[in-house]
Formats: structure tokens, C-alpha cells, sequence
């Protein structure tokens, strides 16, 4: 079993979570080749797993990464994934709708059921507060009717405020049209934001707000673009999701954007002309929430996934060289479609 670097020999970590590979934190591997690396944490060079050792190893990493795989990025040739603490680079993509369930619909998930948990909490000492007034007679009817209609309310508000904060974006931004100056986008203002996509050549799309001063929003008001808008737009979305969505809810949001073709396509159908926040459906709206979250990961993934793909193409040729591909070995080719299923034992 391998169990150090092939290029700077620095011993692999022990991830317990392969019983045929134990060593290494990242693992590489092509179920279709039969191929299968360790990625030193050291050099980030790919070290070869010897034949003998690769095919058990293969057939549990392509189970583990169906089973308990999160898909972390993915391009055509090769997927990002975490199967508990360890990484796992597998060559071959998985589906968008996959991407977006692992991603992002367990947290929207959890955070319907944390929200249900801090309702049933907040009526609880509402409750709890009312009969102590009632009890004491230092409450009125009148009073304990605003406090059991108002506290839930009060205290969901302050978790989201503790949470997130009162503004979704500040800096400083003049109007074009009169010079008024933004100094910050209040979350209370949020069904007022409205987004625009950007040019077809262009991508990402404008966060914007109508100037309180001259009341332009075409020609003037605030604009928010790239990194900022996309920043503003996510935080924007997570406040007014706060209280998540059922599973079924963000099954319909993930088969938007996979129907739609991707985060960027999804985003020009939705946002076709420019819409406000707060007219979004509710589908919608968390499919444009994914999306959103997507292309920021997406964008702090390319190099690393354009660096590994690189390492692959370039490990997969030595990869030839030492399992004998170029050149003839009929006993070698044999071997290799018996563990691949494509030979009877």
C-alpha cells in the first residue's frame, strides 16, 4: 500500500473512511481507467496508487462518493467532492440538480427546521409571559393580546437581526442623476431592490435601488455591480429566506436551474427585463438564492479545478506509461477489463 509522496516523500495523513485506501485526505480517481491517486498535501503532486492495490479501492470510493458525496464543483471532465473529512476529485461530472441538492438544500432544509423550532420557542415564552401577567393581574386583556401577537414576531426579527445585521450592503454610492450619496441598503428596503441581468456577452447581472431624492432608477439611483451585487443579492435572499424551505420546495427550485441550463441562464429567465425582490415567486426565488450562492463558489473553485484538471491530463499520461498502455501487454488489458467487469472470472 502506498503510503508516502512519490515526488517529495512526505508521509499521506490517515483518513479513516477507506477501508482499501487509509491513507490520504485527498484521493483522485477515473472509475472508467481504473485509475487512482493519492494528492500530497505537501507538493499537491499525484502519486499513483500500484495496480494491485486500485481496484477494491476504486469500487468503494465510487460508492462512497454516490452514498455520502457532496459535490463541491464540477466541470465536464472532473467533479469536486467531500465524503465526511475526506476530498475526492473524481473524474466525470454529476448532475446540476445533484450539485444544488448537496450544496445548498440541506442548509435551506435546516434552516426551516431551526425556524420552526424558534417559532415554537418564541410562543412558548409568550405564553409564559401572558400567564404570569394574568396570574400577578398586572397585565390587561388589551395588553396580553399585543404581547401574544406581537413577541413571536419581535423575537424571530431580533434572531434574523443577530444573524444578519439591519443593512444588507454599505459603502459609498452617489446617484448618477443628482449626486445623492448611498451610504447603505437596509434589509427592511429589500422588496425594493430589483436586479437586472447584464448584457447577453456579459456576465452576472445589477443590484439597484431608486434614488429617495430624485426618484430615478433608470438613469440615476444606486447600482451595484460584480462582487458587490452578487455579495449584496446573497444576503438579501438568506434574510428573506430565514425561515428556509421544505425539501420538495428546493427539489422544484433545483429542477428550475437544471432546466434552465445553468446559474447563469436561470438568472436571465427569471430577471428577464429586471424584477424586484419582492415580486419574485417563491420557487423562484430560492432557485435564484442557489444560484446565486453558485456562481460565488464557482468562481473561488475555477483555479483550483482548472489546476487540477491540469495535474490530471498530465498524471493520466504517466498513467499510460506505467500501466503499459503504449505499448502491448495482452495479459495487462485482460486484467484490467476483469476488474472492470467487462471480462467473466
Amino acid at each position: 500500500m502506498i503510503r508516502a509522496c512519490l515526488v517529495c516523500s512526505t508521509p499521506f495523513d490517515e483518513n479513516e473512511v477507506l477501508e482499501f485506501l487509509p491513507r490520504g485526505r485527498r484521493v483522485a480517481f477515473d472509475a472508467g481507467r481504473g485509475r487512482l491517486w493519492v494528492v500530497c498535501a505537501t507538493c499537491r503532486r499525484w502519486s499513483l496508487v500500484p495496480l494491485e492495490d486500485r481496484w477494491e479501492a476504486v469500487e468503494e470510493l465510487e460508492k462512497a462518493v454516490r452514498d455520502r458525496g457532496r459535490v463541491l464543483s464540477s466541470t465536464d471532465t472532473i467533479a469536486l467532492l467531500k465524503v465526511g473529512p475526506l476530498e475526492v476529485v473524481r473524474v466525470g461530472g454529476a448532475s446540476r440538480s445533484e450539485e444544488a441538492w448537496w450544496r445548498y438544500g440541506r442548509e435551506l432544509v435546516r434552516r426551516r427546521e431551526s425556524y420552526g423550532k424558534l417559532t415554537f420557542a418564541a410562543g412558548a415564552a409568550s405564553a409564559a409571559v401572558v400567564l404570569g401577567g394574568w396570574a400577578t393581574g398586572g397585565m390587561s386583556f388589551i395588553g396580553a393580546w399585543w404581547l401574544w401577537s406581537q413577541a413571536p414576531d419581535g423575537i424571530k426579527r431580533s434572531a434574523r437581526w443577530f444573524r444578519f445585521g439591519s443593512a444588507a450592503w454599505r459603502g459609498r454610492y452617489a446617484c448618477d442623476r443628482c449626486g445623492h450619496e448611498f451610504r447603505d441598503v437596509s434589509f427592511r428596503e429589500r422588496q425594493n431592490l430589483f436586479v437586472l441581468p447584464r448584457a447577453e456577452d456579459e456576465t452576472g447581472f445589477v443590484l439597484g435601488a431608486r434614488c429617495p431624492r430624485c426618484g430615478e432608477r433608470e438613469e440615476g439611483g444606486l447600482r451595484l455591480h460584480d462582487r458587490d451585487a452578487e455579495r449584496t443579492l446573497q444576503r438579501v435572499l438568506a434574510y428573506h429566506h430565514f425561515d428556509g424551505a421544505s425539501a420538495q420546495r428546493v427539489r422544484s427550485a433545483s429542477r428550475l436551474i437544471e432546466e434552465a441550463g445553468s446559474p447563469r441562464d436561470l438568472t436571465r429567465i427569471l430577471l428577464r427585463g429586471g424584477r424586484r425582490v419582492g415580486d419574485l415567486q417563491r420557487t423562484g426565488a430560492i432557485a435564484l438564492e442557489i444560484a446565486a450562492n453558485e456562481s460565488s463558489e464557482q468562481r473561488l473553485l475555477e483555479m483550483e479545478l482548472a489546476e487540477l484538471e491540469a495535474v490530471w491530463r498530465k498524471e493520466e499520461e504517466l498513467a499510460a506509461i506505467i500501466d503499459g498502455e503504449l505499448t502491448d501487454v495482452p495479459l495487462l488489458e485482460t486484467l484490467r477489463r476483469r476488474a472492470l467487469g467487462a471480462l467473466p472470472q
